[in-house]
């Protein structure tokens, strides 16, 4: 049979499993099975491509030998490193995980285009267009996601902003579009090494200097964003290659993930522009003013058995869980008030975290029910009704600032309306503020009390004294 029949075969089941995949996951039941049928899709194109080895001429195979050891080679290594990583990355780790990976996939869109450019591949004014724009988002995704991940990781731990950045970050990109215009139309793609070189070192220090500024109260956009760039960036250069499989599957993820960057900027009150230029999640409450109330500890045990007695109790999580590991014990405490008659739901803020789906993929692990998890919009109305409204390790979703303070940097942003429960226990484990450096508000309300403490430890109490209760 001509192998180019099985690979269009191959290229086609790919991108029906590519399809059905991310059709799956839009459901967190069907999420986890989702992601193995696109990751079968992604096997079958990964393993056609190495068919057209057969299909070329005698005369060509000795050559193109070499390049099919290389890149056995490298699905060899790339496919151990992830399988390790995957296995041992603990959850606090999932979102700068993440990040990196989009940040390779736009990398190997970038080597793409490269190798089209500096080997004169592409043809007409239609391919290096695309070529050069793939080249373009697709290096900026990998800069830019490099330094998420080392923000995330700890690696960068200060946000740099200088006066004219703006400017400066605006020269940088007109330089690249500069000289990628001038590859397009003044060399109809016939150009030095030494340009291409200067223009993908003009796009990768662009995504360095977009990403620098930007506050780890925006990182889930940003993560949403990268990957947006990087789909796009394989689609292109999918074309480029006349690739169905990377171009189908490129487009989808682009696709997707502009929507899910529209819907989390959205759910913000925010831009995408604004996201990316403005200076929140980096500036302090200077401004703010001053917060009337005071702190009010509570003991676990305490809150533990107001909870017990409670109706209704809603908890809202956010990155201090993921910290200490703590969604297994908080489950086993939920089960206990459940057995009880406790009515017990889950409220998830659309940026909770440091990834998009931060919480749910964490709520997922510790075996939480799908159908006591809800959105911002479909709890926020029944925070009126709870008894106990319960924070795990939130601050800047929770803060009533951004409802109530238009001096706050956060005012406008739409938050979890714990406040409006009859009383409110905050975990945490000092009296630090949230990523975005804003004083939270809830902390200083009548019906609030902090319970401080890692999260674990203080579940492991509130279990223990749910079961004193009975003994």
């Amino acid at each position: 049979m001509n192998p180019h029949v099985i690979i269009d075969a191959s290229y086609f089941a790919a991108a029906f499993l590519f399809i059905y995949g991310l059709k799956r996951m839009s459901s967190p039941v069907t999420a986890r099975s989702g992601i193995v049928v696109a990751g079968w899709g992604m096997a079958v194109a990964t393993l056609a491509s190495f068919l057209y080895y057969f299909g070329v001429p005698a005369e060509v195979k000795p050559h193109l030998t070499v390049n099919i050891i290389l890149a056995a080679v490298a699905l060899a290594i790339g496919l151990a490193w992830a399988w390790r990583s995957g296995k041992t990355v603990p959850m606090t780790a999932m979102p700068q995980m993440v990040a990196i990976y989009n940040g390779l996939g736009g990398g190997a869109a970038a080597l793409i285009a490269a190798v089209e450019l500096l080997g004169a591949h592409a043809n007409g004014y239609v391919e290096l267009v695309v070529t050069i724009v793939g080249a373009l988002i697709g290096s900026i995704s990998f800069s830019g996601s490099v330094i998420a991940w080392a923000k995330l990781d700890g690696r960068i731990n200060k946000t740099w902003r200088i006066k004219g950045q703006q400017v400066m970050n605006a020269t940088v990109m007109l330089i690249a579009l500069a000289i990628g215009a001038w590859i397009i139309f003044g060399m109809q793609g016939h150009a030095p090494a030494l340009l291409v070189i200067g223009f993908f070192a003009a796009a990768l220090v662009f995504g360095v200097l977009m990403t620098m500024p930007i506050g780890g109260a925006d990182m889930p956009v940003v993560i949403s964003l990268y990957n947006a760039f990087t789909g796009l960036a394989v689609g292109m250069e999918g074309f480029v290659l006349q690739n169905p499989a990377l171009m189908i599957a490129g487009m989808v993820v682009g696709s997707a993930g502009t929507l899910l960057t529209l819907l989390m900027a959205k759910a913000m009150n925010r831009s995408v522009s604004n996201v990316i230029f403005s200076n929140f999640g980096v500036v302090g409450d200077e401004g703010q003013g001053e917060i009337k109330g005071s702190l009010k500890p509570a003991e676990a045990g305490d809150a533990a058995v107001q909870m017990r007695y409670a109706s209704k109790v809603i908890i809202a999580p956010g990155y201090g869980l993921a910290v200490a590991q703590a969604q297994h014990k908080l489950y086993e405490f939920v089960k206990l008030l459940q057995e009880h008659g406790v009515e017990v739901k889950f409220a998830i803020h659309p940026v909770a975290g440091r990834m998009p789906g931060h919480m749910n993929v964490l709520l997922a692990e510790a075996g939480v029910p799908y159908d006591i998890i809800y959105d911002l919009e479909d709890i926020n109305g029944e925070f009126a009704t709870a008894d106990v409204a319960v924070v795990v390790g939130a601050n800047d979703t929770v803060n009533p600032a951004a409802r109530t303070n238009k001096s706050s940097p956060i005012y406008g942003m739409p938050i979890l309306n714990v406040d409006q429960a009859k009383q409110v226990y905050v975990i945490k484990r000092g009296q630090g503020k949230g990523y975005s450096g804003v004083e939270n508000e809830l902390f200083y309300k009548d019906n609030c009390n902090l319970v401080y403490g890692d999260a674990q430890k203080v579940m492991v109490a509130m279990i223990q004294a749910v079961k004193s209760l009975e003994g």
